[in-house]
């Protein structure tokens, strides 16, 4: 066990390497100043003023070196969690801004993906109970899980939002309040945090149930289904065991969309102008601040791969022949 996490943890390592390095190259690759973005919105109208400010703001944000020593004093700061100084909200710190934002899509992230995954599932193991469900389920996961999240989004915040009126149409909570550990508050919140809640759980929901679907029927004709079956077993027995089976790819899979789902729910979060990591990136390229754009991009980076070594150590605690061959490889 303690060998196979070691590798786990290697490849982790040296995947965090590699993407936290092109994560710092794809910034500066980016077309556009952003000290002369700053000083633009500034109005400077003196040129002799405008450049040695531009001087001094290079000098601040270490833009006057040459690329591989941004690069060293880039990991320096990192083990220091000093992730700069934003370029647009100087010089509000980039790790203050990050974390101001972070709570909101994570409120939104975890709940969608654990509710659309779950329920998803259920509904694909509903589904492939006989033909008259499965006619009237599979055609709608298949349109659900076709439809991108930020088509969703817009279509559930026109019918919903702004033709119905029931729930708010932008921002994380109504503009006129303050945040506060208030009941009003919390209401207002919630009715902000729903529509983007179900634009990423509905368009889920159609790609869990499909795989799960497909899974049941593929474990329904395996050799074990058959033999349960003539040996008299109940069919519900032999379907709890295939409904088993059929969750450890869900798992699986579970892993690898994971990247797809936070890219689109920091879509969903721009459409709906929420709050979160999604609508930051998006101020963050208008404004050329490429420190605020590598420092989000550094926590989605960490953020999945944390998801997925936990998703690893599920699998691991689920999945009894990996334990089995675990512990063959070790005696």
């Amino acid at each position: 066990m303690w060998r196979y996490m070691g590798r786990k943890l290697g490849f982790y390592g040296l995947t965090f390497v590699i993407a936290v390095t092109i994560n710092w190259m794809i910034p500066r690759f980016m077309p556009g100043d952003p000290v002369r973005s700053m000083l633009n919105r500034a109005s400077i109208s003196d040129p002799e003023a405008l450049e040695r400010m531009t001087t001094y703001y290079n000098e601040v944000f270490g833009l006057d070196t040459p690329l591989h020593q941004q690069y060293f004093a880039f990991w320096s700061g990192l083990f220091r969690g000093d992730l700069g100084v934003s370029v647009w909200l100087y010089p509000e710190p980039v790790t203050d801004i990050i974390l101001r934002h972070i709570p909101y899509t994570l409120g939104l992230l975890i709940p969608a993906i654990v509710l659309s995954w779950i329920v998803g599932n259920h509904f694909g193991a509903f589904a492939a109970r006989g033909k008259v469900l499965d006619n009237t389920l599979l055609p709608v996961g298949y349109i659900l899980t076709a439809t991108p999240y930020m088509w969703m989004a817009l279509l559930l915040l026109w019918a919903l939002g702004v033709v119905g009126g029931f729930f708010p149409t932008a921002g994380g909570y109504g503009f006129a309040l303050t945040p506060s550990w208030s009941w009003p508050f919390f209401v207002n919140l919630v009715s902000h945090w729903f529509l983007p809640f179900l634009s990423m759980f509905v368009v889920g929901l159609g790609g869990w149930a499909i795989g799960m679907r497909n899974l049941i029927i593929y474990e329904l004709e395996a050799e074990y289904s058959n033999y349960l079956q003539a040996l008299g077993a109940p069919r519900r027995l032999i379907r709890r065991y295939a409904f088993r089976n059929a969750m450890l790819p869900q798992i699986t899979g579970l892993a690898v969309q994971l990247g797809t789902i936070i890219a689109g729910a920091l879509l969903t979060e721009i459409v709906f102008t929420y709050p979160g990591l999604g609508t930051l990136i998006l101020r963050s390229l208008n404004n050329n601040d490429l420190f605020l754009l590598q420092g989000i991009f550094l926590f989605v980076v960490v953020g999945v791969l944390i998801a997925n070594f936990i998703i690893d150590i599920i699998y691991v605690l689920v999945d009894p022949r990996t334990r089995v061959q675990m512990t063959g490889g070790a005696s």
